[in-house]
């Protein structure tokens, strides 16, 4: 299994961010895909949530209303978009999928916003 997010940078608050995960080595429309971020000197957050055939979403309250995850199958992608950016979005974004409770995890992305 190999994730490599990208698409990450640095933005104003209130821009637009639009992040991709290119994913790898196993069976991609049969997994779930999730988006992770992970603050400095904070803890790693789960931010959304889409299903293998991308009719189920969910998101972290932190970010409902601003962010959409969404899928290419046929591509092995997985993205996130990213609306009205607040400096507390600022984190290393982390693509992860699940198999048998065991996690996979991309390098991560960084994303910083400025106020």
């Amino acid at each position: 299994v190999q994730l490599v997010e990208s698409g990450g940078g640095l933005v104003q608050s209130g821009g637009s961010l639009r992040l991709s995960c290119a994913a790898s080595g196993f069976s991609f429309s049969s997994w779930d895909m999730r988006w992770y971020r992970q603050a400095p000197g904070k803890e790693r957050e789960w931010v959304a949530f889409i299903s293998g055939d991308g009719r189920r979403t969910n998101y972290a309250d932190s970010v409902k209303g601003r962010v959409t995850v969404s899928r290419d199958n046929p591509k092995n992608m997985v993205f996130l978009q990213m609306n009205s950016l607040k400096p507390e979005d600022t984190a290393v974004y982390y693509c992860n999928t699940r198999s048998w409770s065991r996690d996979y995890w991309g390098q991560g992305t960084q994303v910083t916003v400025s106020s």
